[in-house]
């Protein structure tokens, strides 16, 4: 088993409605447990403005499946919500499931890079992971406690749990 660490967000159609099913969706996952669900936090989105605030969360699942398993189930959960994807990469999202961290394995292909390429600088994942590990660190050597500690908040504001 390995613990897989997803970062949620959404800013379009209900976004809290939209993450907690998403929640619901991955706690089905065969041969998967969810371990914990960082509150849920509103944040500015990272690209255009002129669109609404994300809602963002982060969960710790425990799965057999591959890294690769786990991004095709969870394009499949974004697809069920009605996720269409554009060219734009930060425009707004009906849902938005990225696998941020998989065990401590640095994973490059067409298809995925782990750890998330822009964990680092974003506050919507660090900040709700941080909530939820205890001296996690990066494959890097990096501590998240650390990463997220020396981060600005650019005005996220933390909403309450998820249930799971």
């Amino acid at each position: 088993m390995t613990i897989a660490y997803i970062g949620l967000g959404s800013n379009l159609s209900e976004p809290a409605k939209q993450v907690q099913q998403a929640v619901a969706a991955i706690s089905n996952i065969a041969n998967s447990q969810i371990q914990s669900v960082s509150s849920v936090y509103l944040s500015k989105p990272m690209g255009p403005q002129d669109q609404d605030d994300y809602i963002n969360a982060v969960l710790a699942l425990e799965t057999k499946l591959s890294a690769i398993e786990l991004l095709d189930t969870l394009q499949s959960i974004e697809n069920s919500a009605g996720r269409v994807r554009k060219e734009n990469r930060w425009g707004a999202r009906i849902l938005d499931l990225d696998i941020i961290l998989y065990g401590n394995e640095v994973i490059e292909n067409e298809r995925l890079t782990v750890p998330h390429y822009g964990m680092k600088e974003r506050e919507f994942v660090l900040l709700p992971l941080a909530e939820i590990t205890e001296d996690l660190y990066l494959p890097s050597g990096e501590s998240v406690n650390s990463l997220a500690q020396g981060i600005a908040t650019n005005g996220m504001i933390k909403q309450g749990k998820l249930s799971y």
